[in-house]
């Protein structure tokens, strides 16, 4: 199975648990993003990749026009149905893959991606997409987990996220988002990073993890480097923390 429609499979069917997750529903990120719709004044965004839609919600509360964009039709209904119990009549949404976007050159002032780059099949395509429908000057803002620098702990990283989804991927490094930006048009990005506690069984749980790859998981935890170990302060339940970033950059001229 080809990487899109792999992964459009395996989010269309756990659509429901990504709009109830407690990583992806709450954070300060998305207080920023309301922020930054209002300091843009009602600007025309884009949710790339929108999943469960909490950017998107985040965006249409700062007062912005929002298209949320996402490969999976069930994530689309997930979103639909959310922002009409929100009233959130300023939020649209349509189909397709990042790497092709059905949208004119310069439609929208804002482009937002949250938790969904490491699961796009080709990331430069996309930038060059996401710059294409900026208009001169927009910003796009990247939120997504980040690998560390060092080889030893994103082997780590890159392992059980691939085991836990057969979609995923790649999570990338600040350097390989900052040259991957500039490659594709964009300004050098401005970078916050955070923690993002994750518990073990509820991160299985929202991909409906098999047994037997949970089981690889917690045999590879176990067993990693202490210096990985370390990194991601493995616990001994196998929960964990990751690196969260905030990108923001903007088109060039």
């Amino acid at each position: 199975m080809k990487q899109q429609a792999l992964a459009a499979k395996r989010f269309g069917a756990v659509a429901q648990e990504y709009l109830t997750s407690s990583c992806h529903a709450r954070g300060v990120d998305l207080a920023r993003l309301a922020d930054l719709a209002r300091e843009l004044g009602r600007p025309m965004a884009l949710d790339l990749g929108c999943g469960a839609g909490h950017a998107a919600y985040a965006l249409a509360e700062g007062g912005a026009e929002v298209m949320a964009y996402d490969l999976s039709a069930e994530m689309l209904t997930v979103v639909e149905e959310e922002a009409a119990r929100r009233g959130l009549t300023s939020l649209h949404v349509r189909q397709g893959a990042a790497e092709r976007l059905p949208f004119d050159d310069g439609s929208f002032d804002l482009v937002v991606t949250r938790y969904s780059a490491h699961h796009w099949a080709y990331v430069p395509a996309a930038l060059r997409e996401a710059r294409r429908v900026l208009k001169p000057g927009g910003s796009l803002v990247v939120i997504d987990v980040i690998a560390p620098e060092a080889p030893v702990a994103d082997t780590l990283l890159q392992t059980v996220e691939l085991l836990r989804d057969p979609s995923h991927v790649r999570d990338y490094r600040v350097s390989e988002w900052a040259v991957m930006l500039q490659a594709a048009g964009f300004s050098a990005p401005e970078t916050d990073m955070w923690p993002l506690p994750m518990d073990f069984a509820a991160w299985l749980a929202r991909m409906e993890t098999s047994e037997l790859r949970a089981k690889a998981v917690r045999d590879v935890l176990a067993k990693a480097a202490e210096e990985a170990r370390r990194h991601f302060h493995v616990e001994a339940d196998g929960s964990f923390s990751l690196d969260a970033a905030w990108l923001r950059t903007t088109r060039t001229a």
